[in-house]
């Protein structure tokens, strides 16, 4: 459990977002660590996360004894690729902004926990919203939602089975391809979506995703 609980902030937006990893409800101090949990949620090679996880003491400018508490830390799966080569990881969730103004009261805290993590064999990140708010994330946040949703598994195997003849098309072609009449088509469009997001079907995440998109079969 966190070490540290995020208190109300009136400068920045804190709360709870519901973790399926964790099953629980997972706290974020901004909106930029809401969404880097969004991330971490969607991404399959994550085996567990916790935020606030530990306390490190460092020594600040001035000399004087401090603790800082990093945002978040990742443990990976061992039992796929690439996950089982990835480390362990410590976050630091930070506005470029913040972290360009108040670098030289910030660097003494980040040495300190580059330091640990590489004493535990893990890697320490500093990451910011450039790295987090790409069409990467609107996508998973599009996503989501379907992957918590469960289906008859013939109906997946038919989309897919469709998919697999084709080999690579868009979303509105594949829906069209199975079915003429446009109820049925909307029928299936969650559950293409599903497929998409438990990565059963493939598609580029790092381009903004429509019905237009390029897909493919991954069989």
């Amino acid at each position: 459990m966190p070490v540290r609980r995020i208190p109300k902030n009136s400068r920045s937006i804190t709360g709870l977002v519901a973790s399926n990893k964790l099953q629980r409800m997972a706290e974020f101090e901004s909106s930029l660590e809401r969404d880097l949990i969004l991330l971490i949620e969607f991404d399959l090679n994550v085996d567990y996360y916790e935020e606030q996880p530990l306390v490190i003491d460092y020594v600040d400018s001035n000399g004087e004894e401090r603790i800082y508490t990093p945002d978040i830390f990742v443990r990976y799966r061992n039992d796929i690729v690439p996950a089982k080569w990835m480390l362990p990881s410590l976050y630091e969730v930070k506005y470029r902004r913040d972290l360009f103004a108040n670098w030289k009261e910030l660097k003494p805290k980040y040495r300190a926990a580059r330091a640990y993590a590489k004493t535990k064999g893990w890697r320490f990140n500093i990451i910011t919203e450039q790295e987090i708010r790409t069409p990467y994330l609107q996508n998973i946040k599009f996503l989501l939602p379907y992957r918590r949703l469960s289906f008859d598994w013939s109906e997946q195997e038919f989309l897919l089975s469709k998919l697999k003849d084709m080999r690579e098309i868009n979303p509105e072609a594949l829906l069209l391809a199975c079915y003429r009449e446009p109820i049925n088509r909307a029928k299936l469009i969650p559950i293409m979506w599903h497929l998409v997001s438990i990565s059963m079907i493939g598609v580029d995440l790092r381009l903004p995703l429509t019905m237009h998109s390029r897909i493919w079969s991954l069989d």
